[in-house]
């Protein structure tokens, strides 16, 4: 009988050790801890200042140069700066009244309308510049803004180089060493710019017809691509009108659909087609993973490019609002943007005017 005793108190110590050991597992994966980096919850504007004195409207797109975040201040129709060691906001491209417009130049001389997507590739910035239908080109250095492709006030989805190309409300870019890659939105089409010339041609997708085809490049179709990841050898596209992540083999053209149901839209975690978006916008990657603002969820994803695998990384779906916090803890509004810097995910928190950090 003492034996049994001593043996139940064994397999009762193993117990509460192995239990011990899950809470420590579950505490450590609780989330990442979201707070406003710059920008006041529920207060648009245009001024700027360091962290929380900083104004934005509708802050969109971010990308970074690694010292410096620049930020698609889509409703001022301006380029805003935010020095990351600090949280210093200035305008770096577009008036400082907000007026839109088309006009190339320097800084403050340069105008833009509904500014959308942004990417960079170290040496220059390239905008989405949506309302005027064009691909915008800043040099970080001097500030110089010129158009790069299409033509402002035309709609349309030819191919050809400069302004003799055109586009239909684009919303996303990504570059890599010679080319800028670009939801053509309105077109439902990826299209792709060779920097040196400013030609233009279309990867995937065919303009004017909306759908969830694979397929290998105008055989595949999609529906309102909003923004796109580039991760050295493939392209992920937030093709938000299909509630899924698709992905795009930049070399042959071929594009599957990494994640979620086309025509499915929830919060879903699990794998592939098994994990469920609502209205995805905003999209980046550290190449390991890739980030999704989950705009109708109020929420950023993380799926496991090598696996599919996709969980909620922040927020809490169905539950908007402008909390800081952990994991499901923290609350946002329309998150629209994502970028990543070293282990640091920045949001553009489009409803709550504010840029948001989760590390």
């Amino acid at each position: 009988m003492k034996d049994l005793f001593r043996i139940v108190g064994i397999i009762i110590s193993i117990a509460v050790m192995l239990a011990s050991c899950g809470g420590s597992d579950s505490t450590s994966s609780s989330g990442a801890a979201v707070t406003t980096f710059a920008g006041k919850a529920g207060s648009s504007g245009s001024a700027d200042g360091t962290g929380t004195a900083a104004l934005f409207n509708s802050p969109s797109a971010i990308t970074t140069d690694g010292t410096n975040l620049y930020v698609t201040d889509s409703g001022n129709n301006t380029i805003r700066k935010i020095v990351i060691a600090t949280g210093a906001v200035a305008i770096f491209s577009g008036s400082a009244s907000g007026d839109s417009g088309s006009t190339d130049g320097t800084g403050t001389t340069a105008l833009f309308n509904r500014p959308s997507g942004i990417t960079t590739d170290g040496t220059n910035l390239y905008v989405a510049d949506s309302g005027n239908h064009t691909i915008r080109k800043i040099v970080i250095s001097t500030g110089e803004v010129t158009t790069l492709s299409g033509t402002a006030g035309s709609p349309g989805s030819a191919d050809g180089t400069g302004t003799g190309a055109l586009f239909n409300n684009p919303l996303g870019v990504a570059s890599d060493v010679n080319d800028v890659y670009v939801t053509d939105s309105g077109n439902n089409t990826i299209r792709k710019i060779v920097i040196a010339t400013g030609a233009v041609t279309t990867l995937a997708g065919t303009a004017g017809s909306s759908g969830s085809i694979d397929g290998t490049g105008t055989a595949a179709l999609f529906n309102n691509p909003a923004d796109i990841a580039y991760d050295g050898t493939n392209l992920y596209v937030a093709d938000s009108g299909n509630h899924t992540i698709r992905k795009i083999v930049i070399a042959t053209g071929e594009v599957t659909t990494l994640a979620g149901t086309a025509g499915s839209f929830g919060s879903a975690n699990g794998t592939g087609a098994a994990a469920l978006f609502n209205n995805p916008l905003g999209i980046a990657t550290d190449r390991t993973n890739l980030y999704i603002a989950d705009s109708g969820n109020n929420t950023i994803r993380k799926i496991v490019i090598a696996t599919g695998v996709v969980t909620t990384f922040a927020g809490k779906a169905g539950s908007s609002g402008s909390a800081d916090g952990t994991g499901t803890a923290a609350l946002f509004n329309n998150p629209v943007g994502v970028a990543t810097v070293g282990a640091v995910l920045y949001v553009g928190d489009t409803g709550n005017n504010t840029i948001r950090k989760i590390n």
